[in-house]
């Protein structure tokens, strides 16, 4: 049995209405659910550079297996999805290009699926379209130069920049009749420097033929006062089925083998040397780390590592 003092006795009277009150006091306002969501940039310190991507869309879909594991057996797709705590039945698509200030100039790595949302993106990130110097293509899917054209389809987004891209990507799809290069590609050819494996759009930025995605699909090594980060674009398009089975074939491949044997190399090559990656479709922010692992490699997202570049 507890004895309560005549202090004790007091104080607790005086609390009782008082949590009773609470207890029953109507909520003052009722506020409406607003959805899932989070900033649409995320930024930081690469070196003497300063490194921002921008989720300039975001698409959920059914039946992944047809996209992202087309020779893989159910039962193997079933168990790797649960293992790694997502679905075997619906995705989210992430596209997610990369902003690098070098102090210089202010270089965009792919655009996007349409102007809106990239520009709504770099709004939000606190950068405006003309301040874009350079836009580096990795390749020419619809998701990556969508941006490059306005709402009226004539007008350049970023009519301040001068363009690159890789010369065996631009030649393939010059001669393939495909609407959306023809729309937003070739109108800007007289603004474009093309380069092949190896060459450098600016300085301390090199660029690293990956082909099979598509036939000239480039990533891009970015480096700064020793530290190093890989664009890798569309090397994977998964985080869990592209990067632990790089063999798993992906609709989206052109040259299917070669597509697997370029994830094998790149990521191969990251994980050797224990440096940060982009994936464009990685789930956002979209930097991580991989490490090999069994037969393929094991995805890890950024945590604060970059934050502490300053």
């Amino acid at each position: 049995m507890t004895t309560l003092s005549r202090r004790q006795a007091l104080a607790a009277g005086i609390a009782m209405p008082l949590a009773a009150s609470f207890l029953t006091r109507p909520a003052l306002a009722n506020a409406p659910l607003q959805g899932s969501g989070f900033a649409p940039w995320n930024r930081f310190k690469l070196g003497g550079f300063e490194v921002t991507t921008l989720l300039v869309g975001t698409r959920a879909g059914d039946k992944p297996q047809e996209t992202f594991g087309m020779n893989a057996t159910p039962e193997d797709f079933a168990a790797i999805s649960a293992a790694n705590f997502i679905p075997a039945d619906l995705t989210q698509n992430f596209f997610t290009p990369t902003l690098v200030n070098t102090g210089a100039e202010l270089v965009l790595f792919d655009t996007g699926l349409s102007a809106e949302g990239t520009l709504a993106a770099l709004t939000a990130a606190g950068i405006t379209a003309d301040q874009v110097d350079v836009v580096v293509l990795t390749h020419m899917h619809g998701d990556h130069i969508g941006g490059l054209m306005g709402a009226d389809g004539v007008t350049p987004t970023f009519a301040n920049a001068r363009y690159v891209t890789g010369s065996v990507e631009h030649n393939n799809w010059s001669t393939a009749a495909n609407e959306g290069f023809d729309r937003s590609v070739k109108p800007l050819n007289d603004k474009i420097t093309f380069i092949d494996d190896g060459g450098s759009p600016l300085s301390g930025i090199t660029a690293m033929a990956a082909a099979g995605h598509t036939p000239g699909h480039m990533i891009y090594m970015v480096e700064s006062e020793g530290q190093r980060l890989a664009i890798t674009a569309d090397t994977a398009n998964h985080y869990v089925w592209s990067l632990q089975r790089p063999d798993w074939e992906v609709r989206f491949d052109a040259d299917k083998a070669a597509a697997a044997a370029t994830r094998k190399q790149v990521f191969g090559m990251i994980a050797a040397d224990r440096i940060p990656f982009i994936g464009y479709h990685m789930p956002f922010p979209g930097v991580g780390f991989v490490e090999a692992q069994g037969e393929g490699f094991r995805y890890v997202p950024a945590s604060y590592q970059l934050m502490l570049n300053g």
